[in-house]
């Protein structure tokens, strides 16, 4: 799925029936998660990350988190999925990393207030209530902590893969309103202002994500739009069509695949 569309916070939650946990193999496998860049990028927007306690909201399969702790942070991560959690142990286990999760929502997360100096949602702010999710990460965070909102986002370019990827998508799943998407968020900066953070920032980056085509349809299979909603014999088809797709279209193997890294930031 595309994590670019302005807005979609709504459209997101609006999709019913998405289970992530569906999709969690796929999703250890095949998703790329954030460059060594955007960690610091945190370090130079001020965000100390060695030696902090940091929460992960939306952990998913703790990719955030794992980079957060092989810089010396202590993370907590958090999502209402075990079968995320299952995997991010074997990926924490690989990593040589130790992150502690947490079965809970991120409106609600059951840790004490003022555990941590950072809370960071990525990948993940559209699923959540945001009004309340920042009222929780506020609560979680010390005096002077940090919220920081990431997304990494493929970008449907004309003519580029994940045009053509969001298209076969839409046409096996018409409920996925998620495409079209530019991976800037600036309704972000106004929610952390709605929510009372101070010193308020964001800052983005472009970056082509390398894929084979085998690693491209695992990453598209672990999304809302596909394994996440779909029935087993409509991946399949779905995924068929897809590596026809690529083959015809986009033959070059591995792949340049265009990508933005946003984020935004605000203090308590």
């Amino acid at each position: 799925m595309n994590e670019g569309l302005e807005g979609r916070g709504t459209r997101a939650r609006r999709m019913s029936g998405v289970d992530f946990g569906r999709a969690a193999r796929d999703y250890a496998t095949f998703r790329a998660g954030f460059p060594d860049r955007f960690y610091d990028e945190l370090e130079a927007q001020g965000v100390r990350i060695a030696g902090i306690d940091a929460v992960d909201l939306g952990t998913g399969t703790g990719t955030v988190a794992r980079g957060l702790a092989l810089r010396g942070a202590t993370v907590v991560g958090v999502d209402p999925s075990a079968a995320m959690a299952d995997q991010a142990r074997t990926l924490d286990e690989q990593a040589s990393v130790s992150i502690r999760y947490l079965q809970a929502k991120a409106e609600e997360t059951g840790l004490a207030s003022g555990h941590a100096e950072l809370v960071i949602a990525g990948q993940a702010w559209w699923w959540f209530d945001q009004p309340r999710a920042a009222a929780e990460a506020r609560r979680l965070l010390k005096p002077g902590g940090r919220l920081v909102i990431c997304s990494l986002d493929w970008l449907p370019l004309p003519e580029s893969i994940p045009e053509a990827t969001e298209a076969l998508i839409a046409a096996v799943n018409p409920k996925w309103t998620m495409g079209g998407g530019n991976g800037r968020h600036p309704r972000w900066l106004d929610e952390l202002r709605a929510a009372g953070f101070g010193e308020r920032a964001a800052f983005e980056f472009d970056m082509a994500v390398p894929y084979t085509h085998e690693a491209w349809r695992g990453r598209i299979r672990a999304s809302a739009g596909v394994a996440a909603t779909l029935s087993e014999a409509e991946v399949a088809r779905f995924d068929e069509g897809l590596a026809a797709m690529l083959a015809e279209r986009f033959p070059e193997d591995p792949m340049a695949v265009p990508h933005r890294v946003y984020a935004a930031l605000g203090r308590r």
